[in-house]
Parts: C-alpha cells; structure tokens; sequence
C-alpha cells in the first residue's frame, strides 16, 4: 500500500553522530507517520560510533526510518549494500564502463495529492574526494545535464521536482539557476553556516544542520512549495521499535568512554585547533620518521572539546577515518616545482600541515596518508608502520599511571 505524505523531511551530513540519537530517533519516527524521511548524504564516518559499528548501527537507523537516500562521498560503498542500494537515487552517477545508473534515478511519490519526483545529485568535486579504490569503474556527469534530461523523460507524469543534493549550497544555488523546473533542493556536504531556504527564482534551496542537529523540511503551498530548518527537540525516550538500536548505541557509547591519556597542558580545556594539532604532528614526524617531507591535510581530523583526559571517543572523534601513515612519491611534474603541488592539493583538500616549509627543491617522495597519495599523489610506495590516530595520541596525551605500568 502506498504512503501519501504531507512533506518531505531531509537531514544531510549526519557523520555518524550518534550521541545525538535521543534527539534525532524520537523525532524522526514521530515524523515518519506524515512525512518522506529523506537523507542528503554523509550518513556514514566520522566518529567512534563508526569506526567500533563498521555503518551497522547506521545502516539499522536508515532501513529503519528514512524512505529515500542521496549517496555521500563518505562511505560511498555503503550506498550499494542490500537493503540501501534500493533506497538510494542519484541522476549523475553512472558505471564508467557501461554508463549506465549506479542507482534508481528517481522515485514519484504522492505528496498533497502532488505527483512528486524526488532525485538526487552527487558534485563533481565530492565524488572526486571518495577514495579512489571505492570509486573504481564509478563516474559521474554534470548534474545539471543529468537532471535536464530526467525531467524531459518524466515531465509528462510529474507535477514537482525535488532534488537532494550532495554538492554544497553554493554549487546548489547554481544548480537551481540551471534547473528552473525543480521546486526545491535540499542541499547537503558543505558544512557552511548557510541553512536558508534561499530563493532562486521559483526554486528553493534549503539545507538541515548537520551533525544531527536539525532537519529541513518542505510542503505543497498553495500552486508552489514552503520550506524551513528545525532542530531537533530535546533528548527523550526512543520508541519500543528501535530498542535494539538504541541499546548497540548504548553499548558502544560505554566502549568510548575509556580513557586512553592525560591530554597535555597545550591542548587541555580547549576547542582543539586541528591545523594546530597537525603542524605540531607533520614537526614530529619529520625529525622523529627522517622523511624527507610530511604533508597532511586539515580535513583529515575533526575539531573537538578536549578536558583533561583522553578517551576513546574523543581520539576517534578527532581522527574518525582511521588514516593509514605512508610514504609516496611524487608525479614527476611537480618534482621541480613543490609549491605547485602544495596549490594542488589545497585546492583539492583544504589547508595543509607541511614540513619542513618551504617544501625543499627536488624532493621526490613525502610521508602523507594513503587517502591522499592514492587519490591525489601517485600512489603508496610503502607503509610507515604508524597511523595517524596514533600520532594524533602521541602528540595529544601522556600515558595514565596504570597505562605505563601495564606497558611495563
């Protein structure tokens, strides 16, 4: 039996924040009884919830509440498993073989009693930041090619368009200036502080908060369509449905809480300055290592609140993607020219953590992680036998007493 919705609820860039669970879980099902539960993408990474679950308890949360999902750049192989693949859409990601859809290109859905397209679109630039193994013999195309050409198939049996988008809003607005016949973009992957609904022509663009912070949400008005943000309400008990998810969370919320150090007095009671923390690494993996260079990007770690002890659940809060330290060479084009790589790579990653600085003339291979020698340098030529997570914890924290006694 089909579901008639009264509007459409999209979160994006959930990144695994699953201490938010007793916000987000209530409210969502409460939702769901009215509402297409939608996500834009980034559902997977970036917390100790993920790195101990591997995307189980993730994967339990979307089967469970959402209807239908925009593939993110992180964990992009999460998107084909059994049971996601069939909830995801996406109008630009194609098999580069074959070139045909990776996924369902659209589902029509009734909304008010509207026949509703819902797609969903995947940037140029964030499909290019998915590793490069988990993106092999994948492709996209310009979204906006892809969705001109869903709506002149479908525009005969669709009264509006709506699109989930992983791009981020500024490439959304553009998009919306592009693609005149969508009714509303939910955008997603930008992290920006710009939530909206912002209107380009007839067309809104609107984004939830991410982190499990909020939602966007958007509904038939009279002959157009309304959308707002909203955050979640506060924490409240889960419903008897997902007692089983809510009991692996509480699980692996006590595993978190173990202490691994004493956070150093540089980093105690501070929002952790990430840039800080890796120009601090690159210098102690560059005397302490003897590579000739260490670059790291930004966006490798995750800002957080530090107190005075370490735990589990903030090293892998900061370090949430489980980076792999490696040595790499060089394309041969940027051998003479080091800062032309460094401009590469920054307009690529974001900011970067080098030393020595300035890059020496000549160099020909640099100790990175394997994310970025095999997506952006030419690839891994051997393992530096430390990850950064624990680099990350050398440099963070001391030992406990008890810890450097059991290491005795």
């Amino acid at each position: 039996m089909s579901r008639t919705y009264g509007q459409i609820v999209a979160t994006t860039d959930l990144h695994s924040a699953l201490d938010q669970a007793h916000r987000l879980l209530p409210h969502l099902h409460d939702l769901k009884a009215t509402s297409l539960i939608a996500d834009c993408g980034d559902f997977f990474e970036g917390t100790g919830y993920y790195r101990l679950g591997k995307g189980t308890i993730e994967r339990e949360i979307l089967t469970t509440l959402y209807d239908v999902l925009a593939p993110g750049n992180h964990g992009w192989p999460h998107y084909f498993e059994p049971g996601l693949r069939e909830m995801t859409v996406c109008a630009n990601a194609l098999d580069d073989a074959a070139r045909q859809p990776l996924f369902h290109r659209l589902r029509v859905v009734d909304v008010h009693g509207r026949r509703v397209a819902i797609t969903a679109v995947i940037g140029v630039s964030a499909f290019h930041t998915v590793p490069a193994d988990q993106r092999a013999g994948h492709c996209v195309i310009d979204p906006v090619t892809a969705l001109r050409e869903l709506m002149l198939e479908h525009h005969h049996h669709v009264d509006s368009w709506i699109v989930l988008s992983h791009s981020g809003f500024d490439e959304d607005l553009k998009l919306a200036g592009a693609c005149p016949f969508v009714d509303v973009i939910f955008a997603g992957h930008c992290h920006s502080d710009t939530y909206g609904p912002v209107h380009v022509g007839d067309t809104l663009v609107v984004k939830g908060r991410e982190l499990a912070v909020g939602y966007a949400a958007a509904e038939p008005v009279g002959s157009g369509w309304a959308a707002r943000t909203a955050v979640f309400p506060a924490p409240t008990t889960v419903p008897d449905e997902l007692a089983t998810v809510d009991e692996k969370i509480d699980s692996t919320c006590r595993m978190l809480a173990t202490p691994v150090g004493a956070v150093n007095v540089p980093y105690r009671d501070t929002d952790l300055d990430r840039h800080q923390l890796l120009q601090d690494i690159t210098s102690r993996l560059h005397t302490g290592l003897g590579a000739d260079a260490v670059i790291l990007n930004d966006t490798a770690l995750r800002p957080t609140r530090l107190g005075d002890v370490l735990t589990l659940g903030d090293l892998l809060a900061i370090e949430p993607f489980d980076n792999q330290l490696v040595h790499a060479f060089l394309p041969e084009r940027y051998a003479a020219s080091p800062d032309s790589l460094l401009k590469h790579l920054t307009e690529r990653t974001g900011p970067l953590a080098v030393a020595p600085w300035p890059l020496p003339q000549g160099i020909r291979s640099v100790l990175t992680t394997g994310y970025l020698a095999d997506t952006y340098l030419g690839g891994r030529t051997h393992q530096a036998g430390l990850r950064l997570g624990e680099a990350v914890r050398r440099t963070l924290a001391t030992p406990l007493p008890d810890q450097e006694e059991g290491a005795r």
